[in-house]
């Protein structure tokens, strides 16, 4: 992310404005992404998430300081991970499967709902010299595609990600599939971080998805 901005031709108060709108953009996406997961585990009956403070908004409870650095800078990273205790649940399996899912419902939502004041406005935003509005579209860009890469990266079948949970929730237990992800995963998420099979994953599913969302609000007009 910061790299990017290294060297490039942009005015010193419009990168400004990009930095800030990211970092925003970023703590309200992972917030958002990790309180779900906690709503939704203390709705099924856990109160382990609220009793260790996180059944909160409050970003400072949910960045990881390393995790939130290396996003920054790199365009990888983490939040902290909600702590569940699933034997809580009313109903243990379907506990497991929507609080896997929650995280992502709500990064998808987001980026549905900005994408749509991104739609009706953003051509606007951009054309103005107006640093608050600069500022605005930046926001509502990065809410987007932040939103939609948490989106993206967490449904991926891999340990330990929501999508994995997911698998997990829904077959046998002890069957192999899980087995071998949960001894491998960690290799196979490096894989796909280094290698550009998520960076192509990402640009097919989330071109895809924006489309999708523009040709709704399109309907609109």
């Amino acid at each position: 992310m910061i790299y990017d901005l290294i060297g490039s031709n942009l005015p010193f108060v419009q990168i400004l404005a990009l930095l800030v709108a990211y970092v925003l953009a970023l703590m309200l996406a992972f917030c958002s992404h990790e309180f779900s997961h906690a709503y939704v585990a203390y709705k099924m009956g856990d109160p382990t998430a609220k009793a260790l403070g996180r059944l909160t908004l409050n970003p400072f409870k949910h960045i990881d300081p390393i995790g939130f650095l290396c996003l920054f800078l790199f365009g990888f990273g983490w939040a902290k991970p909600v702590e569940i205790n699933p034997l809580h649940f009313k109903h243990y399996r379907k506990g497991l499967v929507l609080v896997s899912l929650a995280g992502v419902t709500a990064n998808l939502i987001l980026a549905f709902v900005f994408s749509g004041i991104y739609f009706f406005v953003g051509q606007f935003l951009l054309a103005s010299t107006n640093l608050f509005l600069i500022f605005l579209y930046y926001f509502l860009f990065y809410m987007i595609i932040l939103n939609l890469s948490l989106f993206v990266f967490n449904l991926l079948p891999i340990f330990p990600l929501d999508g994995f949970n997911f698998i997990k929730a829904i077959t046998p237990a002890g069957n192999g599939f899980v087995t071998f992800l949960q001894r491998y995963g960690t290799i196979i998420l490096l894989i796909f971080l280094i290698t550009p099979l998520f960076d192509i994953v990402f640009s097919y599913v989330t071109s895809g998805v924006i489309s999708g969302f523009f040709w709704f609000w399109g309907l609109f007009v």
